[in-house]
């Protein structure tokens, strides 16, 4: 594990748990005697992006930072034929153990991007367990793929050149796995750059992208996503299930998110609760291009 500068998630301990079978890597610690708030990352990043966020909220939450399955330092299966260990139930079934593991039994809970995306789910199946949730950068998963057209496919081309047959979008990106790397964090941020990431973090996403079963464990995380979670998704709507609690939505005013998607609208339609929301003066990375901003939505939310 890259420790970094010293700093680097001061604090923090860390730790590997087995949990019915896969390891997930984990990040975890600020004030024990107050709530617990579980921080999801997204493609192609770790739990890295939560460094500065976590700083400033340390000493209001017992934090837990997790790898997601297929990134990080957390297992990296070969994926199933139907691409179901790398559901977002699967992944959201992990994290609900995770936390029991940790003592919590309910918690405040964000993801960005892919993490949003498990929050989502973690929310449906195991509601008793979240307090709130915030999730950041994303609209729902079936209406983004419902609402597809050309701006679309041209911005979110990896939703469709990762999900393609093994070993296709494998081997394309495993070709140069830096310079794909590099292109998507820099694509996708506010100021078209990698300055927003700090050295330590950019580090980590290369050690961890830049392996053939991290690029595999990706791509499946999509497969997934196009094909299980769907169905999951149409089978949950059909049954009129919604997220129980209250919601905080947030988006870049630099990426497509709030521009071709209504994200309040779209939420309240599967929640329960209340949502509210607001865009962001960034891209796609938002707890790293604004981490004090980030914190501070977090915080108010949480309260």
């Amino acid at each position: 594990m890259h420790d970094g500068k010293q700093g680097w998630f001061e604090g923090f301990e860390q730790g590997h748990f087995t949990l019915d079978g896969t390891e997930i890597f984990a990040r975890y610690g600020g004030a024990r005697d107050k709530p617990p708030l579980l921080l999801l990352h997204g493609f192609p990043q770790t739990h890295a992006i939560w460094h500065r966020v976590a700083q400033r909220l340390k000493d209001e939450y017992f934090i837990v930072m997790p790898d997601l399955r297929g990134y990080g330092d957390s297992s990296k299966a070969p994926g199933l034929e139907d691409h179901s260990n790398y559901s977002k139930r699967a992944m959201a079934q992990d994290m609900a153990k995770l936390m029991a593991t940790l003592g919590a039994d309910s918690f405040y809970l964000c993801g960005h991007d892919r993490g949003g995306r498990v929050a989502h789910r973690l929310a449906l199946d195991h509601a008793q367990r979240v307090r709130k949730l915030c999730v950041i950068d994303i609209a729902p998963t079936l209406d983004m793929y419902n609402a597809t057209d050309m701006t679309f496919a041209r911005y979110y081309y990896h939703w469709f050149h990762l999900i393609q047959p093994a070993p296709l979008p494998e081997t394309m990106i495993g070709a140069n796995s830096r310079m794909y790397l590099h292109t998507k964090l820099g694509g996708w941020g506010g100021s078209g750059g990698l300055s927003f990431i700090e050295p330590e973090a950019l580090a980590e996403y290369e050690r961890c992208f830049c392996r053939a079963e991290s690029i595999h464990a990706a791509c499946e995380d999509y497969r997934a996503s196009a094909g299980i979670d769907l169905d999951h998704d149409r089978e949950g709507r059909a049954r009129g299930d919604k997220i129980a609690c209250d919601m905080l939505a947030l988006w870049g005013d630099k990426g497509l998110v709030g521009k071709m998607f209504k994200p309040i609208e779209l939420w309240q339609a599967q929640c329960a609760g209340r949502v509210t929301g607001q865009s962001m003066p960034a891209g796609h990375f938002i707890p790293e291009e604004l981490h004090d901003e980030t914190a501070q939505a977090l915080r108010a939310f949480f309260a």
